[in-house]
């Protein structure tokens, strides 16, 4: 059996394993890297770790730690009361305030999961004050995190960028972002009129902007009680803890403090920095997290347990693998079959088609980790072009995290409102997932890839 063949069934294996099982796909791409690298290619132990990805490391520790301070200052709560006053108690508008905040958070650094984590107990408790379809609130709220989830400063979009960068093709990460933005918003819009959102037009309701805090604290008991099941996240990665609950931020104060505008001044300040003067995201975000800290020590207690550790090794764990498996020769083997179908589109949409599919039970951030190296190779033909299938698989991998086999899904069903029935819901967001994993592939690559606009 050739190299590149055990090196893909270690790599198949180890999506199986997490997604049968609680276990962290990192830890098993560690073992897989060592597995391949010392056992069946005879790499020393310094070569294998010679792919470990230190930059992205130092990058998804600085956002997610800077976010954690966000959420425990208060940041989060007061962009979402200060949103929600915004709509003058239109009562239409909640839904895209969510998924517009959602969306804000994950393009700043958050991770997906952990910002609905946040939002939906609070878009799910204003749905059932207000008669608002609650499969509509909730799959706004996990189409607005996909929605940023794609900006440069964003986690997803430093991966994918961090990918395509190191093959050395010309790639533009706002077409990524944009591409991942209006993809989402327009399924948003559709949900919206589908779902009865024509019905709430010119509907008002008095003082619900001053119940945000009480959303927050009389979020459904599901969310603390149901046991959601973490692993083999379609996201997959934000730990069981109550995201809401490590810090101080759990009974949000009315008035503005110096910490949180300081905190509005960094995230400004990253976006500058990082995006106009082209610094490294990683040591700028750590720096503004660090400043935050100084000036305020109590707000940011706990802020280090809330980063993201489980995406840490996640990552780093499958770009030391992916760069074992370029070593074994898998990426020009899987490279050569596609290109000897002849087939170039037809190749591109079973890669989207697969992405979608093994996300919807496995991690968007894993199939992202595995599939954009294996994919890029085959498109330096020409004949498709890269950044579009990029964009493509991209959109396809994350945005059927509607699952309720994923996180985000997930936790939309755990925060059910009360009154809902548990089960009817859960057969609601599967069908609407099953028909994301079906539709989603075949319109991004319809849109993306075919053209070849990109």
């Amino acid at each position: 059996m050739s190299e590149p063949v055990i090196a893909i069934i270690i790599l198949a294996a180890m999506f199986i394993l997490a997604t049968v099982l609680p276990i962290n796909m990192g830890a098993l791409a560690f073992v897989g890297a060592f597995v391949l690298g010392a056992l069946v290619l005879g790499m020393e132990a310094d070569e294998i770790m010679a792919n470990f990805p230190g930059g992205l490391f130092l990058t998804l520790v600085g956002v997610t730690y800077l976010f954690a301070i966000a959420q425990n200052n208060g940041t989060i709560d007061l962009l979402v009361r200060r949103a929600v006053k915004l709509v003058d108690n239109r009562v239409a508008l909640i839904p895209w305030v969510m998924f517009t905040l959602t969306a804000i958070i994950t393009a700043v650094g958050a991770l997906g999961p952990a910002a609905v984590a946040i939002m939906a107990p609070i878009g799910l408790n204003f749905a059932a004050k207000y008669k608002i379809n609650p499969l509509m609130m909730g799959m706004l709220i996990v189409h607005g995190a996909q929605a940023g989830g794609f900006s440069p400063i964003a986690v997803y979009g430093v991966i994918v960028n961090g990918l395509i960068v190191d093959t050395g093709f010309d790639f533009s990460p706002l077409a990524l972002f944009l591409s991942s933005l209006i993809f989402n918003a327009v399924i948003a819009v559709v949900l919206f009129l589908v779902l009865g959102g024509r019905s709430l037009v010119g509907t008002r309701v008095a003082h619900f902007a001053e119940s945000v805090s009480d959303a927050r604290l009389n979020a459904s008991v599901g969310a603390r009680a149901a046991g959601v099941d973490f692993k083999g996240s379609g996201s997959g990665t934000y730990g069981p803890r109550d995201p809401a609950g490590d810090g101080p931020s759990s009974s949000p104060s009315q008035t503005v403090t110096f910490p949180q505008v300081a905190t509005l001044i960094g995230l400004v300040t990253l976006a500058v920095v990082a995006l106009g003067f082209k610094l490294d995201i990683g040591f700028v975000s750590i720096t503004i997290a660090v400043v935050l800290a100084l000036l305020s020590p109590k707000a940011q207690k706990g802020a280090v347990n809330k980063i993201s550790w489980p995406t840490v090794l996640l990552i780093c764990g499958m770009l030391t693998f992916v760069g074992t498996l370029q070593e074994a020769g898998t990426i020009t083997f899987v490279s050569d079959g596609v290109a000897q179908m002849g087939m170039p589109l037809l190749a591109a949409l079973m890669i989207c088609y697969i992405g979608a599919v093994v996300s919807a039970f496995a991690s968007s951030t894993a199939i992202l980790a595995a599939l954009i190296p294996l994919a890029i190779p085959f498109l330096d033909s020409g004949e498709v072009s890269a950044v579009g299938v990029v964009c493509a698989l991209a959109v396809a991998s994350t945005v059927v995290d509607v699952s309720p086999f994923s996180t985000n899904g997930a936790l939309v069903l755990a925060n059910a409102p009360e009154g809902t029935d548990p089960d009817r819901f859960y057969k609601q967001i599967l069908t609407y997932g099953a028909i994301v994993v079906v539709a989603a592939p075949v319109l991004a690559w319809a849109t993306l890839v075919v053209p070849g606009w990109l």
